[in-house]
């Protein structure tokens, strides 16, 4: 049984393949002298993106170093889904099976493309309310799936037993694509569009050079066939993505190359046509090819490789079957049929996957003209046509059209980028969890404590949950009298590594594997009836804090910022910061101030400065966003992130006065401390007296919770002190941030890239208040068209006046073009569904 006949049969039919096309491309002996865009890597990831830049008239070049697809495209199993569990996925693999069902017209050849359906498999209750919430998302988005019995899932693929599931989803559309017949495609249409395709060409460096400003700029780059100038490079380099970073001097990229692999079947008759299986619960796939199937997976143990040599190419690892047994077990199960089936070959290759589990796009954040379109974590086939398509737009216009936050590379943080331990645990955890049911509120546990605020100890002490946003530790909720420590990642017991002998973290973690009602969810309750009815204390130091100043500060602010600046130096404003299109890049407050003692909260400079704080989640983005319009405008303006220096203690409530007015002198009536104002003053270790010990800080009369509140920005030096006073006041509670989100929500506040997100303008966001009418800032004629003549789409809230909680977190509210009446249709379809 599984005896294996040849191992070489799949590498030796895409090389064969593959120099059949040959005269399409340059074999010529040096390079073109200049280029608009040079993409480096051959695989489906560059062929993509030289076929898109090229439909929109760019002069873009590809390198390849060895041969197309040599690297990992060649031996990828190439599945391609439609449903997935958020819009943005939807429709980039909307626009995946589009571009691929249309290529073969376009490059008059066959490309590869088989529509053949694809069919989920759920063996539990949990993952069948997955299901349903897919099913339903996908109704709202045009995606049509079907809900099939186990025995009407057995007439689509008579080798199911029917047996060992409860349920199947089908959906017609799915599919799957040749990667050497589909680069083939686009490389062909790409050449005729004046696209160029040089092989065997590697790449020796990328030059860049450091603009008036400091900031780093690509100008060209150096291959063994001579030097090309551009101001563009697509890293689109795979496994070997960090290298090709590294080239434009990017120390780290957040990718990890695993050992992944697939074994082909003998020939079952009976199958040719049948569709795709995922079987996520034993983390099993099985992809069609004719009159076979591979068989493949994620398993619990994936062999990570320390480095892929650079001129790796056709290459496959020979298979470890004690790491891929489990699926052959799994396969049989499912498939009784196959454990009487041989095996053709065995595929084991190379194949990058990131922290998140999501493609790294987008410029880097720190080498202007450098972007990145690798790190697919083998979804390169099914994502990458769609992703093209905004990559390209990027390019040409700054900005893609979808809102790709969760793929930007700007995503992570500096501080992560720089850990290379949290890289490598993180995509481990994200490898193996990839078939995993996505609960809303799931944590993970791999990369924990990479960054985390002067007061985590004193929290975690105060019974703090900590969960994990953009590499920071901030608290979910707190157990009174529980010390529940984030344990370092004890690789699920694999690897030679032992388990933890505390497990209490991830049981509380198990807390939220539901789509119903959390376990904690009186715990968060009782912290936020606390903040509606009293006071609570929310540690809220994980926001991003920087400063801008310089001569050309007020010229930056002006441009970047929507709201009205030009008030006197205590007001805090709330703005928005908007791309050129008019989306909201971020939501932020903008504190006006004059320069000070030196202090992390009162910082020295020269005329106005602007302390901007926004959400710690998407720190980084805002920055690099700001940066990008002072390298665009060439201002002479300074960003000095304090983060780290600087921690937040939010008071809120009713009774957020009286208790605060305990440890200052500072006045906090309507009068003395207005609204949307700040000021420094002085906190002290207890109730105030004047022979006490005090802390400066800067107070903002602002909070997220709708309810009166002050947020103390304190330098991190004495942050402990202020806590810890703080704390023991009567009548305050600790609370976190599960508690925070669902105030505001309450409140009808926003949650960047939750229910505001690039790709909405102001105006449907109901946040036309933070717009100012007069002043050129970035993006106001959108504002101003939207004002004129409405919109499409608007942000809405419902009271659901029933107990359900799934609605809470089902993303069916980002559905654009729908009739109110048909909305509120799909929203109460989702409740009866779920």
């Amino acid at each position: 049984m599984f005896k294996v006949i040849r191992d070489a049969r799949v590498r030796r039919k895409a090389v064969t393949y593959l120099n059949k096309v040959q005269y399409r491309l340059n074999s010529t002996k040096e390079v073109v002298s200049s280029a608009e865009v040079v993409i480096v890597g051959g695989g489906i990831a560059g062929s993509n993106t030289l076929y898109q830049l090229t439909k929109r008239g760019i002069n873009a070049v590809l390198l390849e170093r060895a041969k197309i697809t040599s690297g990992t495209t060649w031996h990828t199993a190439g599945l391609v889904w439609s449903l997935r569990p958020c819009d943005l996925e939807v429709n980039l693999l909307k626009d995946s099976r589009r571009i691929y069902s249309e290529l073969e017209k376009e490059c008059e050849d066959y490309a590869g493309w088989i529509n053949n359906g694809g069919m989920f498999i759920s063996r539990s209750k949990v993952r069948t309310q997955e299901y349903m919430r897919l099913h339903t998302l996908g109704k709202a988005m045009g995606i049509p799936s079907e809900v099939l019995s186990p025995e009407d899932a057995q007439k689509k693929f008579s080798l199911l037993d029917p047996s060992v599931f409860k349920m199947a989803l089908y959906c017609p559309e799915d599919g799957t694509i040749d990667p050497a017949m589909a680069c083939n495609a686009l490389l062909k249409v790409a050449t005729k569009n004046g696209g160029k395709v040089y092989e065997e060409t590697p790449v020796l460096d990328i030059h860049y050079t450091h603009n008036i400003l400091g900031n780093k700029e690509v100008t060209g780059v150096h291959t063994d066939k001579g030097f090309i100038r551009t101001k563009c490079v697509v890293n689109c380099g795979g496994a070997w993505g960090p290298r090709v970073a590294r080239f434009a001097g990017v120390p780290s990229l957040p990718l990890i190359p695993f050992k992944h692999a697939y074994v082909v079947a003998d020939a079952i008759p009976e199958i040719r046509g049948a569709p795709n299986i995922r079987d996520h619960d034993v983390n099993l796939y099985l992809k069609i090819q004719g009159e076979s199937c591979n068989i493949g997976g994620y398993e619990g143990n994936p062999i990570i490789l320390d480095q892929v040599p650079d001129n790796l190419q056709f290459h496959l690892y020979e298979l470890d079957w004690d790491v891929f047994g489990v699926h052959m077990t799994s396969a049989t199960t499912l498939c009784p049929k196959l454990g009487k089936i041989g095996i053709k070959s065995t595929v084991c290759g190379p194949e990058s996957f990131t922290p998140d589990h999501k493609p790294l796009l987008g410029e880097d954040p720190n080498v202007f003209g450098l972007y990145h379109n690798c790190g697919y974590n083998s979804a390169g086939m099914m994502f990458s046509a769609g992703c093209a398509i905004q990559m390209a737009d990027w390019i040409l216009t700054g900005r893609p059209s979808y809102n790709m936050f969760t793929f930007d590379i700007r995503r992570f943080t500096p501080g992560q980028m720089a850990r290379p331990h949290w890289i490598r645990e993180s995509s481990h955890e994200a490898y193996v969890k990839n078939y995993c049911v996505v609960f809303p509120h799931d944590e993970p546990l791999a990369g924990r404590d990479a960054s985390h605020d002067a007061l985590h100890q004193e929290l975690v002490d105060d019974g703090a949950v900590m969960q994990a946003r953009a590499g920071w530790e901030r608290p979910a909720f707190f157990m009174p009298g529980e010390k529940i420590r984030v344990q370092q990642y004890d690789w699920g017991g694999t690897h030679d590594y032992p388990r933890n002998l505390d497990q209490r973290y991830e049981e509380v973690l198990k807390g939220d594997h539901t789509f119903d009602f959390s376990k904690h969810h009186h715990l968060i309750g009782q912290e936020a009836l606390s903040c509606r009815n009293a006071a609570a204390l929310f540690n809220m130091s994980y926001y991003g804090k920087f400063y801008l100043t310089g001569p050309d500060a007020q010229r930056t602010a002006e441009l970047a910022f929507t709201a009205d600046l030009a008030r006197t130096d205590d007001r805090v404003v709330y703005s928005l910061l908007l791309n050129d299109k008019g989306g909201v890049e971020a939501d932020v407050t903008v504190s006006i101030l004059d320069g000070g003692s030196g202090q992390p909260h009162e910082p020295i400079f020269k005329g106005r400065g602007y302390y901007v704080v926004t959400s710690g989640f998407n720190a980084n983005h805002t920055l690099a966003h700001l940066r990008r319009i002072i390298q665009t405008y060439k201002l002479r303006a300074t960003l000095t992130d304090v983060t780290k220096q600087l921690c937040i203690l939010s008071v809120q409530g009713p009774d957020s006065q009286r208790i605060l007015q305990r440890f200052t002198s500072a006045g906090l009536s309507n009068d003395a401390f207005p609204l949307y104002t700040h000021k420094s003053i002085r906190v002290s270790k207890g109730p105030y007296a004047p022979d006490n010990k005090t802390y400066t800080c800067r107070a903002l009369r602002v909070g997220w919770s709708g309810e009166l509140g002050w947020e103390l920005h304190v330098p991190s030096s004495h942050a402990i002190q202020v806590y810890k006073a703080l704390s023991h006041a009567k009548g305050l509670r600790n609370a976190g941030w599960r508690a925070l989100t669902s105030l505001s929500a309450e409140k009808g506040y926003h949650l960047w890239n939750a229910d505001l997100r690039s790709d909405d303008n102001p105006i449907e966001a109901n946040l036309g208040f933070a717009c100012r009418k007069d002043g050129q800032y970035i993006g106001n004629e959108h504002v101003a068209k939207a004002k004129t003549n409405g919109v499409t789409k608007k942000y809405a809230f419902f009271t659901l006046e029933e107990k359900v909680s799934k609605i809470l977190s089902f993303n069916i509210k980002r559905v654009s073009n729908y009739s109110i009446s048909k909305y509120v249709l799909l929203l109460l379809n989702a409740i009866a569904t779920d």
